[in-house]
């Protein structure tokens, strides 16, 4: 899998995690649920509850929520590709892990990556598809 890695001396294991523009680097060792994103606590870093939640959701899923200390860092896109990008990898670390969980997480679409991206400006036109006004007379 691309972008993933096991640290053997200090079992961390790292994966990588993106969407749209924005890409999360994930490091997962055992601990006791701590999560840190760009070096600040995720409750601060991710202010909506909705982002938190989305987040977390690979490990509720697993049940395994107060098992592993995460440090991710993200960049690029806007807040919600962040926690989306964040999301995949950690699920992606979790594989990591332990293989078994591949099944679980495959099967509520965590290990998915979202493939949309923005669609490129065309020359000659205002935007992606837009059109410049039309003009009869």
């Amino acid at each position: 899998m691309e972008g993933t890695e096991v640290k053997e001396k200090t079992k961390n294991f790292i994966a990588v995690g993106r969407r749209k523009t924005a890409v999360a680097k994930v490091i997962i060792k055992e601990g006791k649920g701590k999560i840190s994103v760009n070096g600040v606590d995720m409750k601060k870093y991710f202010t909506r509850l909705a982002h938190q939640v989305l987040i977390k959701k690979p490990l509720e899923v697993l049940g395994v929520s107060d098992k592993f200390d995460i440090r991710a860092f993200v960049s690029g896109g806007g807040i919600s590709s962040q926690a989306d990008a964040l999301r995949l990898g950690i699920a992606r670390s979790l594989v990591l892990i332990n293989s078994d969980y591949r099944p679980l997480l495959a099967k509520n679409s965590l290990l998915t990556r979202d493939p949309r991206m923005v669609e490129r400006k065309k020359y000659g036109r205002p935007g992606a598809r837009k059109r410049f006004q039309f003009s009869k007379r």
